[in-house]
């Protein structure tokens, strides 16, 4: 599918870009816990602490063993898809060409009845088509759904202790960013700890 990866990207977009608050209560009591915070908590290239963390989307794609399966499993379908269309097509130009083979004896009400069976061949090909590919697209959506709330509630859980205000995204055709310091990447990090969070889901 085409632009599985594309939709994919931007329902991850919606999942990382959410703003992160630190919680008030917790502020109170920084004067001691900000040492022993420090060591969970990203540095800039000038060593300053940051409350901004970005991910890379397309190594997320790449690298999420659950996503690249899933995906797989979605383009296996599509490709069945179209192939139960070609080989209903197929059986209809050889039902054709068989008719054909009678040549001259063929009488113009017996054409006229055949020509009728093909097109309603035709239409339940189509039909059967539209259907199988309209289920596809919400099991994929669906999917995309899912991802979308495991990954919420990973980001949620890793922030606890990495206080970021912000996590943004970049990644091809999406990547609003100019400048990129790559001490802020978390993207190892994700891709670890959700390739973790799903080996523990049922099959």
């Amino acid at each position: 599918m085409k632009n599985l990866s594309l939709l994919i990207n931007i329902l991850l977009i919606i999942a990382v870009g959410y703003l992160y608050y630190y919680d008030f209560s917790e502020k109170k009591g920084l004067g001691k816990s900000a040492k022993t915070d420090n060591s969970n908590i990203l540095r800039d290239s000038n060593n300053i602490r940051s409350s901004i963390a970005f991910v890379e989307l397309d190594s997320l794609n790449e690298n999420i063993t659950y996503i690249k399966e899933k995906r797989k499993e979605l383009e296996t379908e599509q490709k069945s898809i179209e192939s139960d269309q070609e080989n209903g097509y197929r059986g209809l130009q050889t039902q054709k060409d068989n008719f054909l083979k009678k040549g001259a004896t063929i009488t113009q009400e017996e054409a006229q009845q055949f020509q009728s069976l093909l097109m309603r061949q035709q239409q339940q090909i189509d039909s059967k088509k539209q259907a199988a590919t309209q289920k596809l697209n919400e099991k994929s959506f669906a999917f995309m759904d899912d991802i979308q709330k495991k990954l919420k509630e990973f980001l949620t859980s890793y922030n606890k202790d990495k206080k970021y205000m912000y996590i943004l995204s970049t990644g091809t055709g999406l990547d609003y960013m100019v400048y990129k310091d790559s001490s802020l990447d978390i993207t190892k990090d994700v891709i670890r700890g959700m390739n973790e969070k799903m080996k523990i889901l049922p099959k």
